[in-house]
């Protein structure tokens, strides 16, 4: 349980560094330079990664509750959803004009699908754990950067084009999910 609750906290903690603490930011990078903060700033998240996955692989499956039928099939509709959230950060998409934080959306959105169709302790602290940070980041973020100003529309084509990535990337995580969590998503049950 430590690897995983230690690959949580030092995604928050990374990531939590940078809303928090923009002055201490500016000074490492002032020390570093924008390259080898940017390489260390990535280090530091794939070790939270390495963290989580060991971690949670690690870990015997406990449960503390047992979800409800058809939870899953709750997930598998969020899911695709949070992943076109977390990707229209990033690509040219109308997504950003009606959510401040779509990627933080997409995360929270992500985490609270896992939590309904999971009841183990492993998965409360991972899902709990980074719903929390998002939480906590959106919040530190709004605060940092003040009042939102909305982006100009790019076009129905785009956020649809958008849209079919995150789509095709859902796709994926669902055939690595295997790999990754040590469940299959489909033909359980």
């Amino acid at each position: 349980m430590l690897l995983l609750i230690l690959g949580v906290l030092l995604w928050a903690g990374a990531h939590l560094f940078i809303a928090l603490a923009p002055d201490a930011r500016r000074a490492l990078i002032g020390r570093l330079g924008a390259g080898p903060y940017k390489g260390l700033f990535s280090l530091v998240l794939v070790a939270a990664l390495v963290l989580i996955v060991f971690g949670w692989r690690s870990i015997p499956p406990a449960s503390l509750w047992l979800p409800p039928p058809g939870m899953r099939h709750a997930t598998m509709l969020l899911v695709p959803i949070a992943v076109i959230l977390f990707i229209s950060a990033r690509a040219p998409t109308d997504i950003k004009r009606l959510i401040r934080h779509p990627q933080l959306t997409g995360v929270k959105l992500w985490a609270v699908a896992h939590l309904l169709s999971n009841g183990e302790t492993r998965s409360i602290v991972l899902f709990g754990g980074l719903l929390a940070w998002a939480v906590l980041e959106v919040i530190f973020i709004n605060r940092r950067d003040g009042a939102w100003v909305k982006p100009a529309p790019v076009g129905a084509a785009k956020t649809l084009v958008s849209a079919a990535i995150g789509l095709v990337i859902s796709a994926v995580l669902m055939a690595v999910h295997p790999w990754l969590a040590g469940r299959a998503v489909i033909g359980l049950g």
